[in-house]
């Protein structure tokens, strides 16, 4: 089942145009990484389609996702932001927040079972109490995304999710995406680390300039597409039927 779908969108702000017709379409239980250099257009991309900026030419589930209240989205998508502004707030308090959509005069039972239990996923939850000014970059990192995942939304998006993290925390995070999609839901992730994102991702969208150059499984990986996307020659093999990128030079 087809749960996004975006038809020749053009967008920018700023007076400048940053997408240039973007056309994608991602199934029910797919992990998609978005791939590609700075300034590829990749967060704009994923802003568009998380609702942030209103556009007619996503839909969510065959319908236009401008349609969507707030409200409405935030039960669908949950989205994850390169960064957030650490304030005093605790974490718990921070992670509940993602049950927004939910919650009445006060949170039920069940919203703080779901905020225990995500806090517990990600291994966050002896920071409960912590403020999030007193965390470490990588610890404020899981805290964000768990807060998108206690919306339970059916869609998870994660812009840059593994910045800030060891490559144990890249790993744990990566496979609760791929977890996620697994369960019958949708991931879509944006990642610079080529590597990382093959090991774990369906399928993969890269872009530059705000295009999108190639879109597909394992089989559209090049070394002509990392030249074309990314300027670097390199060799791509395979290491337990994982593919592997090693750059050479710049081209």
């Amino acid at each position: 089942m087809k749960v996004l779908r975006v038809k020749n969108l053009n967008f920018g702000y700023n007076g400048s145009k940053i997408l240039h017709d973007i056309s994608l379409e991602v199934e029910q239980g797919e992990l998609v990484a978005i791939l590609g250099p700075n300034g590829a257009g990749k967060s704009t991309l994923m802003k568009c389609i998380a609702g942030i900026f209103r556009c007619k030419e996503v839909e969510i589930f065959g319908e236009p996702s401008d349609r969507y209240s707030r409200e409405e989205l935030a039960k669908i998508i949950g989205y994850v932001p390169q960064s957030i502004t650490p304030g005093f707030m605790r974490v718990f308090d921070m992670v509940l927040l993602g049950r927004r959509p939910y919650i009445g005069l006060t949170p039920s039972r069940k919203d703080i079972e779901i905020v225990k239990e995500t806090l517990k996923k990600l291994k966050i939850d002896p920071l409960a109490l912590k403020p999030l000014n007193k965390l470490s970059g990588g610890e404020l990192q899981k805290v964000n995304i768990a807060r998108a995942l206690a919306q339970e939304p059916e869609i998870l998006l994660m812009d840059e999710p593994t910045n800030n993290l060891d490559l144990k925390s890249q790993i744990e995070v990566m496979r609760i995406a791929k977890e996620f999609a697994e369960s019958g839901k949708t991931s879509i992730v944006i990642m610079h680390d080529v590597n990382l994102a093959l090991r774990f991702a369906d399928r993969f969208v890269f872009m530059k300039n705000g295009k999108i150059i190639k879109d597909g499984g394992k089989e559209v990986l090049t070394p002509k597409l990392f030249e074309e996307v990314y300027e670097v020659q390199g060799l791509i093999t395979e290491i337990k039927g994982i593919p592997i990128v090693i750059p050479a030079s710049e081209s």
